[in-house]
C-alpha cells in the first residue's frame, strides 16, 4: 500500500474564486428555472440587466483604480452579485430598479471597501435592503403564478413590462397581478400577514387562492428548487453545511414554538421553510464567504441568528420577509462572533484564562 504524505491544510479540492462562483451559480439554475415557470420570464430579463451593469460598474471602478479589471471580472463575483439581485427582486419591477440596485451592490458595497474580500455586508443584500426603503412599492409588487394569473405572460410580455410597465397587448402590472376570479393577489406571505393584522386565524388565511395545499402557491417549488441546488453546493464542497443548518435551525425550532403555542396566529414551520426566499438565503446568501463568519462554531451561531431575525421580522415586524434585513443584521456581528468562537491554538490557554490565572497568581504572592 503507497501512502502520499502532504502538509496542512489537506484540502483535495483546490479551486480558484471564478469555478467557485460559477459553481455556485450553476447550482442555482434549479431555483431560477421554478421561478421562470411559476412567476414568468422577468428574473431572467432582469438577470441579462444587472449582468450588464455590474460588468460595466465593475470594469469602469477597477480602471480608476488603476487595477487588472480584465482578472477581476473573470473571477464571476459580480456576475454572482447580479444574478442574487435578479432573482431577488420582482419580476416585473423596472429596469432601473435593477440598474440603481447592481451599481450600488458594486461601487458602494463592494468597490469602495476596497474590492472582493474587503466587503463587510453581502453586497446583494445590501443593494436589496437600499431598493426597498427607496421604492417601497415597486420592490413589493410580486406577480402571482401564472396559472392563477387572468393575464398570462409570455419572454416578450416580461421585457415589454420591465422596460415600459405594460405588457405586449396593453394590461398594466396590477391587471396582470389579478386573479381569475377578478381581484388582485399578494404573495403568501404578505396575505397571512394582512389576514392575522384583521384578526383571521391561519386557517382563515390559507383558504386564499395565495396558498396551495397551506403552503404558498408555486413559492414551495421554488424554496425545494433552491434546496437542490444547495444540497449539490454541499455534496461538492463549495459550502460547508454549518451556516445552511443554522439558518434552518433557527427559523424551525422559533416557528415550532409558536405554532404549538398558538397555531391559530402563527403559521407551521413547514409554511416558513417553504415560503419567501428562505431556502435560497440559507444556501446562496448566508454562506457568502467574505461577509459571513469565518469559524465553524460562528457560523452555526450566524445561521440561528438569520434564522431567528427572519422569523421575527416575517411575524412581528413590517416585512413580509426578512432575508436581506437578517442576513445585514448578522454581518455586522461578525466580528463579535469570530472574537468569541476563534479556535484556541493547541499547547495555549485562552485570553480569558490567561487573565484568570494572572489575577490568580498575583493574588497568592500578595497574600504571601
Amino acid at each position: 500500500m503507497k501512502f502520499t504524505l502532504t502538509s496542512s491544510p489537506h484540502q483535495r479540492v483546490k479551486r480558484n474564486t471564478g469555478q467557485v462562483m460559477r459553481l455556485v451559480m450553476y447550482a442555482a439554475v434549479p431555483g431560477l428555472i421554478a421561478q421562470t415557470w411559476f412567476f414568468g420570464w422577468g428574473a431572467l430579463v432582469h438577470f441579462a440587466i444587472a449582468a450588464l451593469t455590474v460588468v460595466i460598474t465593475e470594469a469602469a471602478l477597477l480602471e480608476l483604480r488603476k487595477k487588472d479589471f480584465e482578472l477581476a471580472i473573470k473571477d464571476c463575483s459580480a456576475l454572482l452579485t447580479a444574478l442574487l439581485i435578479a432573482i431577488s427582486i420582482p419580476p416585473f419591477a423596472p429596469w432601473w430598479i435593477t440598474v440603481i440596485g447592481s451599481f450600488f451592490a458594486i461601487a458602494i458595497v463592494k468597490q469602495l471597501y476596497g474590492g472582493l474580500g474587503f466587503n463587510l455586508f453581502n453586497p446583494a443584500m445590501a443593494a436589496y435592503v437600499m431598493l426597498l426603503v427607496s421604492f417601497p412599492v415597486h420592490m413589493t409588487t410580486w406577480s402571482i403564478p401564472q396559472a392563477l394569473s387572468l393575464y398570462p405572460t409570455g419572454f416578450f410580455d416580461s421585457i415589454s413590462i420591465i422596460f415600459t410597465g405594460y405588457s405586449s397587448d396593453g394590461y398594466s402590472i396590477t391587471q396582470l397581478r389579478t386573479y381569475i376570479d377578478g381581484y388582485t393577489l399578494a404573495t403568501p406571505l404578505d396575505t397571512l400577514k394582512t389576514a392575522i393584522s384583521q384578526n383571521l386565524t391561519v386557517a382563515e388565511a390559507i383558504e386564499s387562492p395565495a396558498f396551495e395545499y397551506q403552503l404558498g402557491a408555486g413559492w414551495f417549488w421554488v424554496n425545494f428548487a433552491y434546496l437542490i441546488g444547495g444540497v449539490y453546493l454541499l455534496k461538492i464542497k463549495v459550502i460547508n453545511w454549518h451556516i445552511p443548518a443554522g439558518v434552518i435551525g433557527g427559523i424551525l425550532l422559533l416557528s415550532l414554538a409558536m405554532y404549538i403555542f398558538d397555531d391559530g396566529k402563527f403559521a407551521s414551520p413547514l409554511f416558513h421553510l417553504f415560503s419567501g426566499g428562505l431556502m435560497m438565503g440559507a444556501f446562496f446568501i448566508a454562506t457568502d464567504p467574505v461577509s459571513a463568519s469565518t469559524t465553524n462554531k460562528g457560523r452555526v451561531i450566524f445561521g440561528l441568528g438569520i434564522g431567528l431575525w427572519v422569523y421575527i421580522i416575517r411575524t412581528w415586524g413590517g416585512y413580509p420577509d426578512a432575508i436581506a434585513f437578517a442576513v445585514l443584521v448578522m454581518n455586522m456581528a461578525v466580528p463579535l462572533i469570530d472574537y468569541y468562537t476563534r479556535p484556541r491554538t493547541y499547547g495555549h490557554k485562552t485570553e480569558h484564562k490567561k487573565t484568570i490565572a494572572v489575577k490568580h497568581i498575583d493574588s497568592q504572592d500578595k497574600s504571601e
